[in-house]
């Protein structure tokens, strides 16, 4: 499989340290198996960062590898979820709220934050959210990885 990473910068390893804290999925390195998603997020890294250039990092992934890991895996918008993006956006620690190694599921993009807000902010219940959700366009799906040892399952090409 081959996955994408959008950045303003190039860089030879991966450094979760360097990762920023309250994402979907947590603390971690992000890729996407849709090019153009990861190129629109290179280019929002560049808009927001005010240097660098717009570019896309290309990795390999043979899923084989994932039988060594710990692994979630969501295949559509659902109340877990939900509860999932919310519990690590929500992380105001260093410290992970889950063990995962590897993270797949939908992109929680601004229209899917907005209605993530709706729902903290109790305008919705959790199951309006989840229908909300279902509803929307472009469902993209992201690749969090969030250990040592799933970064060493990718392969720079």
């Amino acid at each position: 499989m081959i996955l994408y990473h959008g950045s303003n910068v190039e860089f030879d390893r991966i450094d979760l340290l360097k990762s920023k804290p309250n994402k979907d999925f947590g603390r971690g390195f992000y890729l996407s198996d849709n090019y153009q998603q990861a190129f629109e997020m290179a280019e929002t890294k560049v808009e927001q960062l005010e240097f660098g250039e717009p570019l896309v990092l290309t990795y390999e992934l043979d899923e084989s590898a994932f039988s060594g890991l710990h692994v979630l895996r969501f295949e559509d918008y659902n109340e877990e979820w939900a509860k999932f993006i919310l519990l690590n956006r929500n992380n105001a620690s260093n410290v992970a709220v889950h063990d995962y190694d590897v993270v797949i599921g939908p992109i929680a993009n601004d229209a899917v934050g907005a209605q993530l807000w709706r729902y903290e902010n109790k305008s919705i219940d959790l199951p309006t959210l989840v229908r909300n959700l279902q509803y929307m366009k472009g469902l993209t799906i992201q690749y969090f990885f969030g250990t040592e040892k799933a970064i060493n399952i990718l392969k720079r090409i």
